[in-house]
């Protein structure tokens, strides 16, 4: 059974960027070589600061969404593990 996630990550720059994946630690390192998604390219060092784990791909392909549409309190919230990240 594989495990699902929804991620997200800080780049150097402060900004933060929200993925899915079954293997955070191997993504994460890919988003660090520069091999990851075209917005974390130049925006190396890369830290794991948040992640989201789900049965299926469908849920965590969702949370992934749901993550993107926050406002960048909203994920700092989420990011610092306050439950409440509604506003």
């Amino acid at each position: 059974m594989s495990v699902h996630w929804a991620y997200v990550i800080e780049c150097a720059d402060g900004s933060f960027y929200t993925g899915y994946t079954t293997d955070v630690e191997r993504r994460v390192r890919e988003h660090d070589r520069g091999e990851g998604a075209k917005y974390t390219r130049g925006r190396t060092p890369v830290e794991l600061v948040h992640a989201e784990e789900f049965e299926t791909r469908s849920a965590a392909m969702s949370r992934e969404y749901e993550i993107k549409q926050l406002s960048r309190r909203q994920k700092e919230r989420l990011v610092e593990g306050d439950g409440d990240c509604e506003g």
